[in-house]
């Protein structure tokens, strides 16, 4: 019985690990898209571009994270982890929002 107990731990370990694995993925790709976002200037009067690209990166960030707080959700809701983990989907969230509605206008 000690050895089944066990084997569930271990099983248990390794579906938490793949849970945050899977997180800080999402949350690596769209932390990427947020500063392309955040880092994207006009480069004068000219670069009629720059809201477009900077709205676009913030969507994609936006919809990526989207994503990682429906697996947060998931891996909270079943006790995998916990309730912390939802401060960098957060944090993401508000800022690619702030982003996109404070897009340089050239």
């Amino acid at each position: 019985m000690s050895e089944q107990r066990t084997a569930g731990a271990v099983g248990g370990h390794v579906a938490t690990a793949v849970w945050a694995a899977v997180l800080l993925g999402l949350h690596a790709v769209a932390g990427f898209f947020v500063l392309n976002a955040v880092l994207t200037g006009s480069e004068g009067p000219w670069d009629r571009t720059v809201t477009g690209t900077v709205r676009l990166m913030a969507g994609l960030g936006l919809a990526v994270e989207l994503l990682a707080l429906a697996a947060t959700a998931a891996a909270v809701n079943t006790g995998r982890l916990r309730r912390w983990w939802y401060a960098p989907a957060a944090a993401l969230v508000v800022t690619a929002l702030v982003r996109m509605v404070f897009a340089p206008r050239p």
